[in-house]
């Protein structure tokens, strides 16, 4: 199966890239904010959903046109600390511009102002097996 590269312009298009980073795993260190380019990076370990399963992938996900990031209970100094992406959500401002929140396991959460989607997600390594497929419980 073929490395994954996505693009997202607009709300429609960011369930996709949020669906594809679902139970990712990264690291503190593995955000950067680049504040005069206007860009956050965030690299993972990506779950392949998309494969028959199995599978992790190197990935970067890239926001554009960035004009604000917060984040709550992350300890930003922690740069080894392990994150799990839980789930990426849009909620409009001005248009065509809002917050794009990560949340993350244990209720962290990074909001990101943009003045308009502007995402990118590409594999960026081979993928490896990991015999940990994640899982969620029902309630």
């Amino acid at each position: 199966m073929a490395l994954l590269r996505l693009l997202a312009q607009d709300a429609e298009d960011l369930p996709v890239i949020a669906s594809a980073t679902q139970d990712a795993v990264s690291r503190i260190g593995d955000i950067l904010y680049e504040s005069a380019a206007r860009r956050l990076t965030l690299g993972m370990n990506r779950y392949r959903w998309e494969g028959s399963g199995g599978e992790r992938v190197r990935s970067a996900l890239q926001i554009g046109g960035v004009l604000d990031v917060k984040s709550r209970r992350l300890r930003r100094t922690a740069h080894d600390a392990v994150l799990e992406l839980l789930s990426l959500n849009f909620m409009p401002g001005e248009a065509p511009g809002g917050v794009l929140t990560f949340q993350f396991a244990g209720g962290g959460d990074l909001a990101v102002t943009v003045e308009c989607i502007d995402a990118i997600l590409s594999d960026i390594s081979e993928p490896w097996s990991t015999p940990r497929r994640p899982s969620h419980e029902t309630p």
